[in-house]
């Protein structure tokens, strides 16, 4: 069921000091441990309280912003917002040595249509491609909130966590009945999505997460996804120390590093997406069904070699021989057992 957007007084009516009270109640920002930054909003606010007010959102919020290692947008409260608002965020997430088409916004009412393309210009700085960015939605994330998302996910700039969204439409009106006390409120705008591929977009069917969790544990999913991701670099290089230092076909390791050094991990959001992708790319350049990477626990032992994989900052088991010579043979014999079989078989 479709509710009837809240009525709010035109903002032409608004002061500059109430504009700034609405826009403080639907954004909260701060920077979280481990240097990310975290931009929670509630309303998206259209072009006309943007260009009133970016002078105060620029060093008040983004600014603080600009210097964390990756940002979490949560929208889980999201459930509306203004369509002329959609390209200044994109844009700010979006590098800008070029413009993008992003989407076209169909308005029933007068029958026609606006492309929405990112901005070749923002107030302030946009926020580095090379930092990851992910987008928290819930059951109730709607319309434009849902576009926004849809728009980052298509252009593999976010990676989206929580609740598929509810699938809402990017604007609504409420229109009387005749002469009666009822009203019917519907959608007058759609969005014809050029980024999906077709016609097919998120409205009616929702935005699906990339990672699905509920909705008050999507921050807490956000940043255990952002600490492996923060660490990739650091198991990348170790896994191409240990391939240089103990890999037998010492033939194939050039290819292996290069390999390694080009492969794509934006798609990497789990322990398991990462050994998963690793022993793929690293078989197929060896051709070797042997060389496996998995993951351990850091106090896991196992008689199989085993690439460790894991923050770099986990200690290293290092393998000690007893002096001892009992403790010696304790030790060989729990590792080796030796036997002559029926028939003198070793």
């Amino acid at each position: 069921t479709l509710e009837a957007p809240r009525q709010a007084p035109a903002l032409t009516n608004l002061t500059q000091e109430e504009l700034l009270a609405r826009l403080q109640k639907g954004i909260r920002h701060e920077v979280l441990e481990g240097n990310v930054g975290y931009l929670r909003v509630d309303d998206i606010p259209g072009q006309e309280v943007v260009s009133k007010l970016g002078g105060f959102l620029v060093p008040s919020v983004w600014r603080k912003l600009m210097g964390t290692s990756a940002l979490v947008l949560d929208l889980r409260h999201c459930t509306g917002g203004h369509i002329s608002g959609i390209p200044y965020i994109i844009s700010y997430l979006h590098p800008g040595n070029t413009v993008l088409h992003v989407d076209t916004i169909y308005d029933r009412p007068s029958n026609t249509t606006t492309e929405i393309w990112t901005l070749p210009q923002v107030l302030g700085e946009r926020y580095s491609a090379d930092k990851d960015v992910v987008v928290l939605t819930s059951g109730h994330t709607g319309g434009v909130a849902e576009d926004i998302t849809y728009i980052l996910k298509q252009m593999r700039r976010a990676i989206v966590v929580g609740e598929r969204t509810v699938g809402g439409a990017l604007d609504l009106q409420k229109l009387r009945i005749g002469q009666s006390d009822f009203f019917l409120t519907v959608p007058v705008s759609r969005s014809l999505g050029p980024l999906g591929g077709g016609s097919q977009t998120w409205e009616g069917s929702g935005v699906l997460p990339c990672v699905g969790t509920p909705a008050e544990q999507a921050l807490e999913k956000a940043l255990a996804i952002l600490t492996l991701r923060r660490a990739l670099p650091g198991i990348v290089r170790r896994l191409q120390e240990a391939l240089q230092a103990y890999y037998t076909l010492v033939d194939r390791v050039p290819t292996l590093l290069h390999h390694l050094a080009n492969m794509d991990f934006s798609a990497v959001v789990s322990q398991e997406d990462l050994v998963t992708k690793l022993n793929a790319g690293l078989q197929t350049a060896s051709e070797d069904p042997r060389l496996l990477v998995r993951a351990v626990r850091p106090k896991e032992s196992s008689a199989e070699p085993e690439i460790e994989i894991g923050d770099d900052d986990l200690p290293e088991v290092v393998p000690t021989v007893p002096g001892d010579e009992a403790a010696r043979r304790a030790l060989v014999d729990s590792m080796f057992q030796v036997s002559v079989l029926p028939g003198n078989v070793g």
